[in-house]
């Protein structure tokens, strides 16, 4: 099947558990756009506190509301988007799996490896659709990099250094207080994620965890992590507290045959790419340092989650198998808690 292609067959029966994270109304926007893919059948959300403040948003609009129960126990549902407050994603995720639903699961995957390790036991038993909304997974430009150094195009990867920060009000950093990772939890994870795409599960990770600002809250509001390869040291930061953070936000992935850099990593996505031809045996003198990079043409016309719910959708219906597979999963969440930080009750690597 050629990507992006839908081949016909009735939509996948979904509903959505939880409004109270921060992508939940995007997440259901995207599912009402493409109807030859899912059937939104319901919504609920248990906290009244979120269903004050975002039940009444144009993304739910029309959607029957329901209890959890009435929607774990809807006839024919196949799937279920867990879009609940981060502190309850595990918990609503291993009620639908016991239940035998595929699910897409936003992130992170709580701060208990065995829970989200049982979640992943229990749909590897059932060959059920774990999917993480790590969304960086399929933006294009990224996607482009994950190929270069998947085909060896950028030859050994031996250094890649990742940001994702922004300016966060004082009441996001008194949310984030109740992450011991704070920043790195909620935000490094999503580039922890694409260095284990790249390189695999890192033999060390050594957590660097800063509250920079005390005065405005307790959280960890200025991270860093060092994640350890046999042949590649790899370095994620992010913070609350950057003016301009987001439009810093970048990926810079360095090869023995080619450096790619994505700055910003959104709104727009920018890449560059320098081919170590450019500088070695090639017309450039050795003493120059010249910018030989060319910035590529790759055109980022989609929503934020069309190609991954569109992925969610075809592995769900058996058309392909998940890209990210239950492995993948395990190795990114321990990576990333270990970024945080935050011990597992088994150390022991795969």
């Amino acid at each position: 099947m050629k990507e992006g292609e839908i081949t016909m067959f009735r939509p996948v029966k979904i509903a959505q558990i939880g409004i109270g994270h921060n992508h939940g109304s995007a997440k259901m926007e995207c599912m009402r756009r493409f109807p030859q893919l899912f059937d939104v059948v319901g919504v609920c959300e248990s906290d009244a506190n979120w269903r004050k403040q975002r039940q009444g948003w144009k993304e739910y609009q029309g959607i029957p509301w329901m209890s959890e129960e009435e929607i774990l126990n809807l006839p024919g549902l196949e799937a279920v988007c867990v879009e609940a407050d981060v502190p309850h994603l595990n918990e609503v995720a291993r009620k639908c799996v016991d239940r035998g639903l595929h699910i897409h699961m936003d992130k992170p995957a709580g701060e208990r490896y065995s829970e989200f390790e049982a979640i992943i036991s229990r749909a590897r038993e059932q060959n059920l659709v774990v999917q993480l909304a790590y969304m960086y997974r399929y933006n294009p430009c990224i996607r482009y990099c994950l190929d270069m150094v998947k085909s060896g195009k950028l030859g050994q990867v031996f250094e890649i250094d990742a940001q994702m920060s922004a300016m966060h009000p004082d009441g996001y950093r008194k949310w984030l207080e109740q992450y011991r990772g704070g920043d790195m939890y909620i935000f490094g994870s999503h580039l922890i994620d694409l260095i284990v795409c790249m390189l695999g599960e890192p033999t060390r990770v050594v957590p660097f965890l800063k509250n920079s600002f005390p005065e405005n809250s307790r959280c960890v509001d200025n991270a860093l992590a060092v994640l350890e390869y046999p042949r590649a040291s790899c370095t994620v930061r992010c913070t609350s507290a950057e003016p301009n953070g987001y439009y810093r936000r970048q990926l810079v992935v360095c090869g023995s045959e080619g450096t790619i850099e994505i700055k910003p990593l959104e709104k727009p996505t920018i890449i560059s790419y320098a081919k170590r031809e450019d500088y070695v045996g090639g017309e450039i003198h050795q003493n120059s340092h010249p910018d030989a990079r060319v910035y590529l043409d790759i055109p980022v016309t989609e929503g934020r989650y069309d190609a991954q719910m569109r992925d969610f959708a075809l592995a769900v219906r058996g058309e392909i198998a998940n890209p990210f597979d239950y492995d993948h999963e395990l190795a990114t969440h321990r990576s990333v808690l270990r970024a945080c930080g935050l011990p597992l009750e088994e150390e022991t690597m795969p």
